[in-house]
């Protein structure tokens, strides 16, 4: 098979070409990759920001696949059925996180492109119990960012609490579901983008954003809550200027630049300030049996695999209206 493969951090992917199949494991499906979506957190990993991943690495956890191959114990699947598999790829199932409902918590976790090799690739292999079933209304590459732009902004959407007055910083291939699930719940959205992101903008206005505008500026209403989607550390400061008493910031990305000194009253008055970490299969389910019904629609830029380099750079570089998708 082929993937595209991390061999050393802060450096391109290669394309390995005559690569053996993935070994097949209890508990495991070996899949057909039909699509895979690009996310920022494979940047961090390409930088060197997330210091742990298995080398050499084949990333991305977006994958949406067809079942080619079912190992001992494998139940809940059968060959030829469509499914997702999400960036959380293994927990214990036994510690205190993984009994209260938090597995997302797990000291043992593992993560499907990060320490599990993961869909740049013509065939992958993924723990069944960590898969889901995909709505069929959604093409392959439609589906694929639901698996972590969709869960993670869910999550996050969840975490922020009934915000009448929602902002969103950094309006990529996270946001750009989370607004229409916001609106679908009837929220109001207010998107902030980069300075001059006149293009992202419209977009966030075109997904049912009554406002959108730079980071930079405070919003024509104070806001009820607000999530980061952006990795920028000095939006948490302008977040909680933005919002009103007892407000609520979620920082919705694994890797933030250093949030810089901000003055106390700007946390005062009980707002939070707080992370999502991972996610949980519960969110999993949660979230896909939402999604037909709001219907969430993605928008995507399909790029072949041997072409995720170029993927990457666009997200990188801010060139992406959605998300990226690698098509093998």
């Amino acid at each position: 098979m082929r993937a595209m493969r991390l061999e050393k951090p802060r450096s391109n992917l290669v394309l390995a070409e005559k690569l053996g199949q993935p070994a097949l494991g209890p508990n495991q499906v070996r899949l057909r990759v039909a699509a895979c979506g690009v996310c920022r957190t494979d940047l961090h990993i390409l930088d060197g920001e997330l210091t742990e991943p298995k080398l050499p690495l084949v990333p991305g956890h977006e994958i949406v696949g067809y079942v080619t191959a079912l190992g001992e114990g494998v139940t809940s699947l059968k060959r030829g059925d469509r499914i997702g598999v999400p960036w959380l790829g293994f927990t214990c199932g036994t510690c205190a996180y993984c009994r209260s409902g938090r597995e997302n918590l797990c000291d043992q976790a593992r993560f499907t492109g990060y320490q599990i090799d993961g869909g740049y690739a013509d065939e992958a292999v993924a723990d069944a119990r960590f898969c889901f079933p995909l709505p069929p209304g959604l093409d392959d590459v439609a589906a694929a960012p639901l698996l972590c732009a969709g869960l993670i902004g869910y999550r996050a959407l969840r975490l922020a609490g009934p915000a009448e007055r929602l902002g969103i910083y950094g309006f990529g291939a996270a946001a750009h579901i989370v607004a229409q699930v916001a609106r679908y719940r009837g929220q109001r959205v207010f998107a902030f983008t980069r300075e001059g992101d006149k293009t992202g903008q419209d977009f966030a206005l075109s997904l049912g954003a009554e406002w959108a505008g730079s980071s930079e500026t405070m919003p024509p209403e104070k806001l009820d809550a607000a999530l980061i989607f952006a990795p920028v550390g000095a939006l948490v400061p302008a977040a909680l200027a933005a919002t009103v008493k007892g407000g609520t910031i979620v920082c919705a990305g694994i890797h933030m630049s250093d949030i810089p000194a901000f003055p106390y009253r700007l946390l005062w008055e009980e707002r939070v300030l707080r992370s999502v970490a991972n996610l949980t299969r519960q969110d999993g389910e949660e979230f896909l049996a939402l999604a037909p019904k709001v219907p969430v629609r993605t928008t995507t830029e399909a790029f072949p695999l041997a072409q995720a380099n170029e993927a990457l750079a666009a997200l990188r570089e801010g060139r992406l209206t959605g998300a990226a998708v690698l098509v093998p």
